[in-house]
């Protein structure tokens, strides 16, 4: 069975750090594009960072440049997401997506990814 599941969010005060994990079963990360999207309350969903062997590590969103950065554990089978210098902009539930296809580039289209977690909740706020 098919399943991602994020972890490691929570309350922070903004200029704050936080590292989330989204840790795949059923299949391996390695081979694919997984990308971290986000939600805020009220508002569409948006891509944030993608990382794949083709791509290397790709900005989703301009806002987190310079911030926020992604790694791959492949042993764990798990991809984190390094946040820091965090603002209150970036609350929001934080998901993870896999594109699970041959073609293992980074896209912003939601549609163009084939698993996704449940997410986890960020909050900055003082």
């Amino acid at each position: 069975q098919v399943q991602l599941v994020e972890s490691g969010g929570g309350l922070v005060q903004p200029g704050g750090s936080l590292r989330l994990s989204c840790a795949a079963s059923g299949f391996r990360l390695d081979s694919y594009a997984i990308a971290w999207f986000r939600q805020a309350p009220g508002k569409e969903r948006t891509g944030v960072l993608c990382i794949s062997d083709a791509d290397g590590l790709t900005y989703l969103s301009d806002s987190v440049k310079g911030r926020f950065t992604v790694s791959r554990d492949d042993a764990r089978n798990t991809v984190y997401l390094q946040m820091n210098s965090l603002r209150p902009e970036d609350t929001a539930n934080y998901i993870c997506a896999v594109r699970a296809r041959a073609d293992s580039y980074c896209y912003s289209a939601e549609s163009l990814y084939d698993y996704w977690g449940q997410g986890t909740q960020v909050t900055v706020s003082s």
